[in-house]
């Protein structure tokens, strides 16, 4: 081959990778008019992910758990509401040289939805959840690589195999005799 020789070599790597961070307020519809606000939380967080070119999507749900006092801080209550969400992740670095349309997309919550405040909305009859969530998404795909040839390829030394032999002609066969292994 000619002297800086390069060969294309296709493989699968990591092709686009993304990350955002994101707020949303939801309103949850208690059962009674709330006093106070005593608690909130976020569970049974599900979600999947669509390839878009230059973008991930990240459509999912979640449960908001609203625990609330109400009737003058004389009753308590939890309410329970499904909400859907959609987030578009951008891929911040793209390759280029992707061979093929069919990727995988592998994506993980680097901060699952929790519930940063609960308040009671200004017509006294709701709830505001904001919620906080990130995600690191990363597209894999069959993508090229150059690699430089060596024409020289690897070189041995020949002197490894004849200080082998060395060693092996200068042990002595009979070290283990018939009455040692007997004792074993």
């Amino acid at each position: 081959m000619a002297e800086n020789a390069y060969r294309e070599i296709i493989t699968k790597a990591i092709c686009g990778k993304g990350k955002k961070f994101s707020q949303s307020a939801h309103t949850v519809t208690p059962t009674h008019k709330p006093s106070n606000i005593l608690g909130c939380w976020v569970i049974n967080h599900k979600y999947k992910t669509n390839y878009h070119k230059d973008a991930v999507i990240v459509e999912g749900t979640y449960d908001i758990n609203t625990w609330y006092s109400y009737n003058n801080n004389t009753r308590t209550e939890v309410v329970c509401e499904t909400v859907n969400y959609r987030d578009r992740v951008p891929l911040t670095l793209r390759d280029k040289q992707v061979v093929s349309d069919q990727v995988d997309v592998t994506c993980r919550a680097l901060q699952e939805p929790n519930c940063l405040e609960a308040k009671i909305s200004p017509n006294g009859n709701k709830v505001v959840a904001q919620v906080e969530r990130e995600f690191l998404v990363e597209v894999i795909g069959e993508t090229k690589v150059k690699v430089q040839v060596d024409d020289d390829g690897l070189i041995e030394a020949a002197d490894d195999d004849d200080d082998l032999d060395k060693e092996l002609d200068g042990l002595d066969s009979e070290f283990l005799t018939e009455d040692d292994k007997e004792e074993d």
